[in-house]
């Protein structure tokens, strides 16, 4: 997948053969925002001119804008994974927390 990033956003890129440009959609708001460009430079500006315009409309609105992530991450799993997750943890002398986040962290990479 190939992304782009500015200011804490983060878009999805891909190229549209069909129609010879590239199509941007911002990812991890509900917002839907996309953007397309015919060069990577233009491609890019419409990006940034994207984010621009969303953080300016939510202050026009009065609403605080979405971000992408807030650091809170809530799962439901299975009493099995949980506890299996926890000794896991434990195992290694960390926090379910520490090491959730360790796994999480090798798994995006």
């Amino acid at each position: 997948m190939n992304t782009m990033s500015h200011k804490g956003y983060t878009a999805r890129v891909e190229y549209d053969e069909r129609d010879n440009i590239f199509v941007g959609r911002i990812l991890g708001i509900r917002s839907i925002i996309s953007f397309h460009g015919v060069t990577v430079e233009e491609l890019r500006a419409e990006f940034e001119h994207a984010i621009k315009d969303y953080l300016a409309d939510c202050k026009k609105q009065g609403v605080p804008p979405e971000k992408p992530a807030s650091g809170k991450l809530l799962l439901r799993v299975t009493p099995e994974i949980h506890g299996r997750a926890l000794v896991a943890a434990q195992a290694a002398g960390k926090s379910l927390n520490q090491w959730a986040t360790e796994v999480l962290q090798h798994a995006v990479q």
